[in-house]
């Protein structure tokens, strides 16, 4: 090896090619090289040797050429950016600058039917995408035009290619996308025949591979149609071509087979199907819907099982330790931080919340049932879900059964059950005592009701019905403005709490701040749209700003929600009387009637209008009814006789006031039309009831003596008096020279009274009522066939 190693003489130090000319042998090899001006090749060196010498055209040696017997290294074959051209003394152009533009392109020819194939097939996805987004939007209709046009599109597409190719070569996925979706937009639009028909297309076309998953589709439709019996068979052909490796969605069919056979009335179908998921892939609404099936069909023991295997379902998710930092570490901090409130986050507190939501109302069915009574239940169902992973949840079922001792009018038991949460923590604390305020304050106890709320809120300061409720004791103190300081607070601590918006709106009424009730009463329309208290509060709001075109207005919004309210329809009379209208105040009073016949208002105004109109007769009905309601007011009887009277049936006007004398002996009015009638008639009667008018009109003068003496006198002989009788005789006289000044006197018209002589039995729900503030756990009870009395806004934690 040591024989090609050369060491270089000092001489030749500064030479930078010293060193190229030694080169193995092995690597020495010819290449010819054209010379530019002769036909003949000839043989130049390698970078590691030397054959010829050869010269350029100009005298320079060419590189590689030997000079003196020493070789020049040869760096290149051609020169960069040097051409032939450049030896005959052409322009130095490396980038081919001097050739000119490139020549365009050739134009593509669309006229082919290939190219017209290719550019329909690229409309038709464009029409199923946009079909698509459209139907995301919810434009279902839109969604259905695009869908249909690009199945016209595609029908042409398959047309022109079996012209031009043979049927192997059709686009079968753009088929089924097109028909698919179609079928899908026929669905949401409703237009279930033509969705079934699409299907069926798809389905029975042994082309698509697929094609047999979407029985489940037309089951789902059958299902929408009610037509049970195809729908659990389509699902069943759909599990048949399902393979096994599928797990997931072979369970959901199997889940709604059991659904549709729930709406069947077949239970024991539907357990079968339950069973058999709980066994293999057990989940929350398999679960609950079995223990439906078992509470139909009454079996106890396996209720207990279901809800036991309810309990124990996997959630698969993270519970709150995760989120809590172990340390101080401030990176550790950051990341709990950023994932504290993220979405996976938040799919994790739905899962949950659903879950509480099953087995709460899986309890509530299940406990008054599964034992000899409703509380031994309770108990058995709180037990399970201590030892289960749910334990807050016992709580809330030990409400759950106060609120059902409630639901029994056992008030004492719901009393007792609620204060034994006085102990607990401070979120149960506060739930039981809202709950214990709000029932004290229904019995008018607001001493306990205060305190009972005063607890609530030292309990958890931000629980809204805690602050709600402690605002409506304040405010059956009337210590309104206060009252209004804690429903602000309750509406700072949650916006959405409707019960102190619409309380706050009754303070401001109260306090005479119309402006301000107003604005409460129409954001809480905003959020309440057909609530009847809020229709009504804006209405009498509007009565009292004196503007009656809008009371009006919103009192018959109010009718279109509560159509048959009788106190609703009674003051859309009165305010169309007010105006003037007697004939659309006829008509809401006469509704008004109809609905509830026993309000003395409108029967006497009713009587009345009769009488102005001069249908005597349309109006004894009504006074015969005033009279039946309230059989110690002797002008109900009167005003039946003086019809008679009227109508000219005087026989029967006689016989009226002879009963009316006979119940009334004393009455001055009966007496003096008696006096008149037989007179008229000319009967022998007439000088017995004028005797006897004579002494009741004397003993009247007496009476009204003894009041006016007695009136008259010091406080002294007040007080002292001459003997209990004299006393007691004034107090008699007094009393009924009060009933006497309320009938009309001799030259007045008595078939007329005035409203406020009225004695009312009756209070509508919109009336007063309304002017009491809400509880904040008022609910509604019969929303759904599980609900349950919701005392509390913080009862069932959402």
């Amino acid at each position: 090896m040591m024989q090609n190693v050369h060491l270089a003489p000092k001489a030749d130090e500064d030479d930078l090619y010293s060193g190229y000319n030694d080169y193995n042998p092995t690597f020495d090899t010819e290449i010819t090289a054209k010379i530019p001006g002769t036909s003949a090749s000839r043989p130049l060196a390698t970078g590691f040797g030397s054959k010829t010498a050869l010269s350029s055209s100009m005298g320079r040696p060419m590189t590689g050429a030997i000079q003196d017997g020493v070789a020049r290294p040869l760096t290149a074959v051609h020169a960069a950016g040097y051409t032939k051209a450049a030896l005959r003394g052409s322009v130095f152009d490396p980038l081919g600058q001097a050739r000119g533009p490139a020549p365009p392109l050739e134009m593509k020819n669309e006229d082919t039917p290939e190219e017209k194939i290719r550019q329909l097939e690229k409309k038709v996805n464009e029409l199923v995408e946009e079909s698509c987004i459209a139907n995301s939007c919810g434009d279902l209709k839109l969604a259905l035009e695009k869908a249909k046009d690009a199945g016209r599109k595609e029908r042409v597409l398959v047309r022109q290619r079996e012209q031009i190719a043979s049927p192997e070569n059709i686009n079968l996925d753009l088929t089924y996308s097109v028909l698919f979706n179609l079928a899908s937009q026929y669905s949401a639009n409703e237009m279930y025949a033509e969705a079934l028909n699409t299907y069926q297309v798809i389905v029975k076309n042994k082309m698509f591979s697929n094609g047999g998953r979407l029985k489940v589709n037309m089951a789902n439709i059958y299902l929408k149609q009610r037509n049970y019996s195809k729908a659990i068979k389509f699902y069943r052909m759909a599990l048949d071509q399902i393979p096994s490796i599928h797990k997931e969605m072979r369970i959901k069919i199997m889940q709604n087979i059991g659904v549709a056979f729930i709406k069947t009335g077949q239970y024991t179908d539907g357990i079968s199907s339950f069973e058999h998921i709980m066994s293999t892939s057990p989940n929350l609404k398999a679960g609950f819907n079995l223990i439906l099936c078992y509470f139909a069909i009454g079996d106890r023991e396996q209720m207990k099982k279901a809800f036991q295997k309810l309990i124990t379902v996997p959630l698969e998710i993270d519970y709150d330790d995760k989120y809590i930092s172990p340390n101080d570490d401030p990176h550790t901090n950051l990341l709990i931080e950023a994932i504290k409130n993220d979405q996976l986050r938040q799919m994790e507190r739905e899962r949950k919340g659903m879950a509480e939501k099953y087995i709460m109302t899986a309890a509530k069915l299940i406990a008054p049932v599964i034992e000899t009574s409703f509380a031994i239940g309770y108990d058995w169902c709180v037990e399970v879900v201590k030892a289960s992973h749910y334990v807050e949840l016992a709580n809330d079922l030990e409400i759950n059964k106060a609120i059902t001792y409630l639901r029994q009018k056992d008030f004492y038991q719901a009393v007792e059950t609620l204060k034994m949460f006085e102990k607990k923590d401070s979120r149960v604390k506060s739930a039981a005592a809202t709950n214990l305020s709000f029932l004290y304050y229904l019995e008018n106890e607001f001493a306990q009701a205060t305190n009972y709320a005063d607890l609530a809120v030292n309990s958890d300061r931000y629980n809204p019905s805690a602050l709600t409720n402690k605002g409506n004791t304040v405010f059956a103190n009337g210590d309104y403005e206060k009252a209004a300081e804690f429903y602000k607070e309750a509406l700072r601590n949650d916006s959405s709490c409707t019960e102190a918006l619409y309380n706050i709106g009754l303070t401001y009424k109260k306090l005479n701040r119309i402006d301000e009730a107003l604005d409460c009463f129409l954001k809480l329309q905003a959020i309440l749209r057909n609530s009847a208290q809020v229709l009504y509060q804006i209405a009498s709001l509007y009565e009292i700003m004196e503007d009656p075109n809008q009371a009006i207005e919103w009192l018959m919004q109010l009718i279109s929600v509560v159509p048959t309210d009788s106190y609703a329809l009674s003051k859309l009379g009165e305010l169309y009387d007010n105006e003037g209208d007697k004939s659309q105040a006829f008509q809401y009073y006469y509704e008004s009637y109809r609905y509830f016949p026993s309000n003395i208002e409108v029967i006497e105004w009713l009587g009345a209008y009769y009488i102005d109109t001069q249908f005597c007769e349309k109006a004894i009905q009504y006074f015969e009814r005033a009279a039946l309601i309230q059989p110690t007011q002797v002008k109900w009887q009167l005003m039946v006789a003086s019809c008679y009277r009227r109508s000219g049936n005087y026989q029967k006007s006689l016989d009226t006031y002879k009963e009316i004398h006979r119940k009334f002996p004393d009455n001055v009015e009966c007496l003096r039309f008696l006096v008149r009638l037989c007179t008229d008639m000319g009967l022998k009667e007439v000088q017995e009831y004028a005797t006897k008018l004579k002494r009741v009109e004397k003993l009247k003068e007496i009476r009204e003596q003894r009041v006016k003496s007695g009136r008259d006198g010091s406080a002294r002989s007040r007080r002292e008096g001459s003997g209990s009788g004299d006393s007691g005789g004034s107090a008699k006289g007094e009393r009924l020279s009060a009933k006497l000044r309320a009938l009309p006197g001799t030259n007045e018209p008595y078939e007329s009274s005035s409203n406020k002589e009225i004695d009312a039995s009756y209070v509508d729900p919109l009336g007063p009522q309304t002017e009491r503030p809400k509880t904040a756990a008022r609910k509604r009870m019969d929303e759904d066939e599980f609900a349950d009395e919701e005392l509390g806004e913080d009862l069932l934690p959402e």
